[in-house]
């Protein structure tokens, strides 16, 4: 597929979009606009002058995040402005698009160079997110805002209904702890560096007052703090340890 010619009427000869089509809901009167969707960066470097999905990715963002903006502001009409700023970063995320991509089968279509191919491109998450913010700007293109409104809809409504993620870090929240509890702040102390200087490992203890220290580990200082933090919210019972 990757080195398939266009036909004169757009889009990529010998390519079936039909099975495509039918997942996002439309059928494309401009066949160009659904396969430039489809064309990662990769794939220009096979071919000069390739126009690539990089600017539909930019403006199905911005759809993707004023559609389900709209949304929330509907289902969710008495939350404060902070949970919905939470719950749209969580739905508008490259992981949410991804998962969206792979389900609707969006990796054989891709238009991909011959090393991204071979590098299992059409699998990565990053290169399927890429395309499903593109599909949606091409949606959009195609056949309007309405048009590209129903396949969110569609794509999106089982995270709809997620719990809220947590609105805070560990560090913040165990902070607030500490001082609700009349604990005063969270002291943290740097315990060891090991690792090579390329991927160092950070040790940290955090203390509260009148409680024992708890360790934790990361890739930076900062990285270390939080995982300190969140192992002591743990055994505090503030904090799951699947959060």
């Amino acid at each position: 597929m990757d080195r398939l010619t266009r036909n004169n009427t757009g889009g990529v000869r010998g390519v079936n979009y039909a099975p495509l089509e039918k997942a996002l809901g439309h059928v494309f009167s401009d066949r160009e606009l659904l396969s430039r969707a489809l064309t990662h960066s990769s794939a220009a470097d096979t071919q000069r002058g390739m126009p690539t999905n990089e600017r539909l990715e930019f403006l199905g963002d911005r759809v993707l995040g004023l559609v389900v903006a709209e949304w929330l502001s509907e289902d969710y009409a008495v939350a404060e402005e902070g949970e919905l700023a939470v719950r749209l970063n969580s739905l508008v995320r490259k992981e949410a698009c991804a998962e969206v991509a792979h389900r609707i089968g969006v990796g054989p279509f891709l238009r991909l160079g011959p090393g991204e191919v071979n590098a299992g491109g059409r699998e990565k998450p990053a290169i399927l997110a890429d395309a499903c913010e593109a599909l949606i700007a091409a949606l959009y293109l195609d056949g309007g805002l309405d048009v590209a409104r129903r396949f969110i809809r569609a794509e999106w409504t089982g995270g709809m209904s997620l719990p809220i993620p947590r609105l805070i870090d560990a560090k913040t929240a165990l902070q607030e702890w500490s001082q609700s509890h009349g604990k005063g702040v969270p002291s943290y102390v740097m315990r060891e560096r090991s690792g090579p200087d390329h991927a160092p490992i950070f040790e940290v203890e955090v203390r509260v007052s009148g409680m024992k220290g708890s360790l934790g580990q990361g890739a930076s200082k900062r990285q270390a703090e939080q995982a300190a933090a969140r192992m002591m919210l743990i055994a505090l019972g503030e904090w799951s340890e699947d959060d």
